[in-house]
């Protein structure tokens, strides 16, 4: 699968939900271009913007979309890596803040 393939299919699949790529289409097509990769290294599309264990199970929680996504774009308008953001993100409606990590520590190492 290539980086368009890919951005075409989880379009198709999450704008419906609410959740849209970032119009910073460089850092998208980088991050698409990473879950490939690391769908290649470990056989799953894990967060970029994450240490992966390589484990699918201790991974679980950061496979993309990642489980603390919803919370992300809830309370700052995108999730932890700047992928799927809301509407009022790419709008330039609601001011463009760090997001914290959501990622219990002991799920790190």
């Amino acid at each position: 699968m290539n980086t368009e393939k890919l951005y075409e299919m989880l379009k198709k699949v999450q704008e419906p939900k609410g959740y849209y790529f970032n119009d910073d289409n460089e850092r998208v097509t980088d991050l698409m271009k990473a879950l490939l990769a690391n769908k290649e290294r470990y056989g799953y599309m894990v967060c970029p913007c994450r240490l992966s264990s390589g484990n699918i199970e201790k991974d679980r929680d950061i496979i993309c979309p990642c489980v603390y996504r919803s919370e992300d774009v809830a309370a700052y308008g995108s999730c932890y890596c700047n992928l799927y953001v809301s509407m009022e993100w790419n709008e330039g409606k609601i001011s463009r803040e760090y997001i914290p990590e959501r990622r219990p520590v002991e799920k790190m190492f």
